[in-house]
């Protein structure tokens, strides 16, 4: 795993990951509802996602499966 970026806080919102991969803000939590990324659930109930993670998938080609554990 790469060392998070440091100008990236160490949990991002949804909207902060759609705006990073120019997609609908939905669309991270439709990523971690299919395995793509993993999403961190508050008290609340919103979704945060490891800025590590997300670095490691926006580098990752858009045709490669994600890793599995």
């Amino acid at each position: 795993m790469n060392a998070p970026d440091p100008d990236l806080p160490e949990l991002l919102t949804s909207g902060e990951v759609a705006r990073l991969f120019r997609v609908d803000p939905r669309t991270p939590a439709r990523w971690a509802i299919a395995g793509r990324l993993t999403a961190i659930r508050t008290p609340g109930g919103h979704r945060r996602y490891k800025s590590a993670d997300v670095l490691d998938l926006l580098r990752r080609p858009a045709d490669e499966p994600p890793a599995t554990s």
